[in-house]
């Protein structure tokens, strides 16, 4: 029997909300940080978020080297932190799922040993498959658990999909959400108009990826004319690298957006302004200028300046800041101080006890 995601889990799935993908603590010797690994997790539970995503990007993508191997063990401890804080509140744990097909179904089964809710189907790596060979290899995945859909951006991995492929995936049962991570408007209408004109439309929450673009993304109605009736879908939520960073403030952030939408989008233009300030802020951490390459050691920096990391150490020795990254994340720190949480992490960190 296929595992279904619980139907509460569902609903709160499907009302949107906040989930950051969580790095990785390491020590300066490259190995895993696991005090540090813990804190992470609790910060984010801390900072109001509605689940973490694990083993996706920004927990870097080495964790599956067989010499590394440190992927079963990320997703276990976020999930013993999960089960120690006995929330009580709703919280999704998406654990991120990569590889060819017998290699992502394994993961599927490794994330539900761990009490895992979701998949988060990376389709990177993948550049010589054709497009009919992606999608079974979701069906199999859809088999084993729920499914979150991962457009991912190409200049970190992903590649370049048709309307076509995402209207094929929108049909395929057990995908219960996906995330545009496309940064790109024309690629993101591509998923939206799919999903719209699948016969799964209201079965499937769309989740923004697109971090440069998180805000407006969340405001904008999509709406299109299928077979005489007027379809309407938006991005209810976001599963976000920006979000693992500043969190407390970026949970109030969509808390802004929901009762602004709720209200009839009476404050929109003030919130649009404030998603420039948020695109600004990414830049910073994601480093478009050079090809997003300080994107993983960008987060580390402002979670190490915090006090919650204590490097920005990666598996990959060559994977550092760019040139610039650190003036940079310190110049939007002071021009946008309602964007930042260092006030709530100190207060955080003077609470935990190991």
């Amino acid at each position: 029997m296929t595992n279904q995601l619980k139907p509460e889990l569902k609903h709160f799935l499907d009302a949107g909300t906040f989930i950051p993908a969580h790095p990785l603590a390491l020590t300066a010797d490259r190995k895993l940080d696991e005090q540090g690994q813990r804190l992470l997790t609790r910060y984010y539970m801390a900072a109001g978020s509605g689940g973490i995503a694990i083993g996706v990007h920004s927990t870097q993508f080495e964790i599956r080297d067989p010499e590394i191997n440190l992927y079963e063990t990320v997703l276990k401890l976020a999930a013993e932190e999960i089960d120690k804080a006995k929330l009580d509140r709703p919280f999704i744990k998406v654990a991120g799922i990569c590889g060819p097909t017998e290699q992502a179904v394994q993961e599927a089964k490794t994330a539900l040993k761990y009490g895992y809710d979701i998949g988060l189907l990376s389709m990177g790596g993948l550049q010589g498959w054709t497009e009919a060979e992606i999608i079974d290899r979701v069906k199999a995945v859809a088999d084993v658990m729920p499914v979150f859909g991962f457009y991912l951006q190409p200049s970190v991995g992903g590649r370049i999909f048709t309307y076509d492929f995402w209207l094929q995936f929108a049909e395929i049962k057990n995908v219960v959400a996906i995330k545009v991570a496309a940064f790109n408007r024309y690629q993101t209408l591509d998923v939206v108009r799919a999903v719209c004109h699948s016969s799964r439309r209201e079965e499937i929450a769309l989740y923004t990826g697109n971090d440069d673009n998180i805000v407006a993304d969340l405001l904008t109605p999509y709406k299109f004319e299928i077979n005489g009736q007027k379809i309407e879908k938006e991005f209810v939520g976001g599963l976000l690298g920006h979000w693992a960073v500043w969190t407390h403030a970026s949970v109030a952030l969509l808390e802004e957006i929901k009762t602004c939408k709720a209200n009839g989008r009476s404050n929109v233009t003030s919130l649009l302004a404030k998603g420039v300030e948020v695109t600004d802020m990414n830049a910073s951490i994601f480093d478009p200028a050079h090809a997003f390459h300080g994107c993983i050691p960008g987060i580390h920096e402002v979670l190490k300046r915090q006090g919650l990391m204590k490097g920005i150490w990666c598996l990959n020795p060559d994977e550092k800041m760019s040139e610039g990254q650190a003036e940079e994340i310190t110049r939007v720190c002071a021009a946008y101080p309602h964007l930042i949480d260092d006030d709530f992490v100190k207060d955080f960190l003077s609470k935990q006890s190991f």
